[in-house]
């Protein structure tokens, strides 16, 4: 059982640990511009960087349930390849939003990239999944026939 799910764990924790970064990201620029909480304004630098770790910690339920569920249904290995990238330009969207605003743009598109072939990889899965338990059709045979 393990066997099928240990890339989807490892990715699954990175991702926590860079929630973690963003968090204290956001901590150190609280103290460093002497913004308290509950505040949420301040200079434009305190406020990319906040909204960077807002925007991050609203994708990231999004990102793991479809992670698992392409890793479960689809493919463990190219769910968890395709979380490793989508983590990798979460962080580049995070350094490019903190520099500026117009930096984000891009990373955040490959990111959007990224969440869209896990939900075709989850959906496919899920799909041939039930077709073959519900239906008795698997589609692969058919195809590989």
């Amino acid at each position: 059982m393990l066997e099928q799910i240990h890339l989807l764990a490892a990715v699954t924790v990175l991702g926590v640990l860079e929630q973690a970064y963003f968090f204290l990201q956001v901590i150190h620029a609280r103290r460093k511009f002497g913004i308290s909480p509950p505040n949420i304004s301040g200079p434009p630098e305190f406020e990319r960087i906040f909204r960077a770790q807002v925007n991050s910690s609203e994708y990231f339920p999004i990102f793991v349930a479809l992670l698992w569920q392409a890793g479960l249904f689809f493919h463990q290995g190219l769910a968890a390849a395709l979380g490793l990238l989508y983590l990798y330009s979460r962080y580049c969207y995070f350094m490019g939003y903190r520099a500026s605003s117009s930096d984000r743009l891009t990373p955040i598109y490959f990111s959007t990239g990224v969440l869209w072939v896990l939900i075709a990889a989850a959906t496919l899965g899920l799909l041939h999944f039930f077709l073959s338990h519900y239906v008795g059709l698997n589609v692969l045979r058919l195809i590989a026939a």
